[in-house]
């Protein structure tokens, strides 16, 4: 039983929306077996083809889908009080062996039904009274809480009910580029773009021999752990050697990490509008290093014609770590490979830039040719969900 989160509150094109979330859902349980779907009102119910089923991988599977607000694990039975009353103890007594209080909430769809919502509770409660003599009921704070929908074909048995993965669906706001590095904050702003229903594309920049491999590697293990949510990635590594010696040639080191980091975004900005790309995403948080000062980011943001969001701005590190655990992504993060932006860190970096000065220094530099080589040095990866 899985419930719609904030689609509900779409208009004339929900429809769209849950369309889109429907072919999440079914490309995600595919790989186990073939599976029924029911939309009524606001809950999808998701049947389990006949025979053998891994219930707690396909259970896993739907809390990684954006646009669910919750996902429970129920048992579908006639709508019969009968039989209801028979079930219940059995399907719930994994859940309600551990547990010390309880309560039951109905909710009767079918106005039809024989008992009223208040009548269900109690028949229900009593029943698992008598069945689990430990338990005790509260209606207040309880340890579970068993549901009992009374809907038009079917009556259904859960206890409690998981939060999904909210947001919304994946793919259904559009396409946007990431700039992906090794580190904690640029996953978990993929992430969060992707719940706010953007399919990705990435972007990594790579300075081998000042980089390695494993580096390289470790993006794509982010990356993997990104795409469980929200599905397919096209990851596009650009080499950046050639670039960051140039600038470490002939610009101030003041100033280096300020022109590596525009001449970044111009790179990926042509990717982004190469693959339709209507905006690029960042993991830059307000004041966290020297570049990501209120003047470092204004004078970054000077060279992009499309917008640049950046989910992370007002977050502080606490807060991204947290995402990151929950997610799975802080583990691969803190791997000590390191990635190009640490590369040739200046000791004193300017943290109040002026554009005019940014500018001077660049036309040191041949940019429409450090960029023609990297854009046809780029390779193409394939992260699958």
């Amino acid at each position: 039983m899985l419930k719609i989160g904030e689609l509900t509150l779409k208009g004339l094109n929900r429809r769209t929306f849950e369309d889109q979330l429907l072919k999440d859902l079914k490309q995600k349980l595919k790989p186990l077996g073939n599976w029924q779907f029911v939309l009524s009102q606001s809950t999808l119910q998701v049947i389990p083809p006949d025979g053998e089923i891994d219930m707690n991988e396909a259970y896993a599977r739907a809390l990684r889908v954006f646009g669910l607000s919750g996902v429970s694990r129920a048992l579908r039975c006639e709508k019969s009080m009968d039989v209801i009353l028979e079930k219940a103890p059995i399907y719930l007594e994994n859940d309600l062996a551990c547990a010390r209080t309880f309560k039951v909430e109905a909710k009767r769809s079918d106005k039809s039904f024989s008992l009223n919502s208040p009548q269900i509770c109690e028949s229900v409660g009593e029943k698992l009274l008598d069945a689990f003599a430990h338990l005790q009921v509260d209606v207040h704070h309880p340890d579970v809480t068993v549901m009992v929908e009374i809907r038009e074909q079917f009556a259904f048995l859960h206890a409690g009910q998981a939060r999904g993965a909210g947001g919304l669906p994946a793919g259904s706001a559009g396409d946007a580029a990431i700039l992906i590095s090794g580190g904690i904050d640029s996953p978990v702003a993929a992430w969060m773009m992707a719940r706010r229903g953007l399919r990705l594309t990435a972007i990594h920049f790579a300075s081998p021999p000042y980089t390695s491999q494993r580096a390289e590697d470790k993006v794509h293990k982010l990356l993997a752990k990104v795409a469980r949510y929200a599905g397919r990635i096209e990851l596009y590594v650009v080499p950046f050697t050639q670039t960051q010696e140039a600038i470490q040639a002939h610009c101030p080191e003041d100033l280096f990490t300020l022109i590596m980091r525009r001449v970044m975004m111009r790179l990926a900005q042509a990717i982004a509008k190469e693959h339709r790309c209507k905006a690029l995403i960042t993991g830059e948080s307000l004041g966290q290093v020297a570049s990501q000062t209120l003047q470092a980011l204004v004078v970054t943001e000077d060279v992009c014609q499309i917008p640049v969001f950046r989910p992370l701005i007002g977050m502080d590190k606490n807060d991204a770590i947290e995402i990151a655990r929950s997610i799975g992504t802080f583990d691969i993060s803190i791997e000590p490979y390191q990635d190009c932006c640490t590369v040739f860190t200046p000791k004193h970096p300017r943290t109040k830039p002026k554009l005019a000065q940014l500018q001077i220094a660049e036309s040191a530099l041949d940019l429409d040719k450090l960029m023609a080589d990297a854009l046809a040095g780029t390779r193409k990866h394939v992260i699958e969900s």
